[in-house]
């Protein structure tokens, strides 16, 4: 057994320790391992163990292993900041796009989305601590964008996604993701489409979970710690 398959198997084991803890299927959750800075090689030692869903920080880096691998069972997420200049590359190449907070980065992408493909899955991303360094919206914003996103035909709405801040303490986790998971109810009651809550890293997981988290998003935990010594320019 590799290092990433072991890795893998503990990460799945905790996923469904969460989730019987709280009553849900494990099944329910799927498991997004973000291979950013990580050498195709790597991601592909995570699809030999069973992993299909991956994350992508850096778009360049994320096409770069998308054609490398050329494997179209995997589902390729596009999870970081984005930029305008790099919408086309988001649209062409990803299945999902979990950073959408403003329609003109929707609007680009609806129109940038090949007419042979199906529409780009987005996930609208919530600025839940109201950190100035952090992407996204605030709540309140929600309602106007969603209806906004949910016109465009290239593209689909899928749910939310949130960056929590870092907090140690599990029950201040814990509210923090029910503040999420509550707007994710409201919205999947307005729009038929609304099923996914990417919500959950490695340090709070299992609060995620709880709340009622349908995608958690582990890195570090799989593949092991980043390297960032290759900068890049390319997000």
């Amino acid at each position: 057994m590799t290092s990433i398959e072991h890795n893998l198997q503990q990460v799945r084991e905790r996923i469904s320790a969460a989730a019987a803890r709280c009553g849900r299927d494990p099944e329910e959750i799927t498991l997004l391992a973000v291979s950013k800075t990580k050498p195709a090689i790597a991601v592909a030692e995570a699809v030999n163990a069973g992993q299909e869903c991956f994350g992508e920080n850096y778009v360049q880096e994320g096409v770069d292993k998308i054609q490398q691998l050329g494997n179209s069972s995997l589902t390729w997420h596009f999870i970081g900041p984005l930029q305008s200049n790099k919408s086309r590359l988001v649209a062409e190449h990803f299945d999902w796009c979990h950073t959408v907070d403003r329609l003109k980065i929707a609007t680009r992408m609806n129109e940038q989305r090949p007419q042979d493909s199906a529409p780009l899955n987005v996930l609208i991303q919530i600025n839940i601590s109201d950190e100035h360094s952090k992407s996204g919206i605030m709540l309140e914003a929600l309602p106007e964008l969603a209806k906004e996103i949910a016109q465009l035909p290239r593209l689909r709405l899928r749910g939310l996604m949130a960056i929590p801040a870092p907090e140690a303490d599990y029950q201040r986790q814990l509210a923090v993701c029910q503040q999420m998971a509550e707007a994710f109810s409201r919205l999947k009651k307005e729009y038929p489409s609304v099923d996914t809550l990417s919500l959950g890293m490695s340090d709070d997981m299992e609060a995620a979970i709880a709340a009622g988290s349908t995608m958690v998003r582990i890195g570090t935990a799989i593949f092991g710690a980043r390297d960032y010594a290759t900068t890049h320019n390319n997000n």
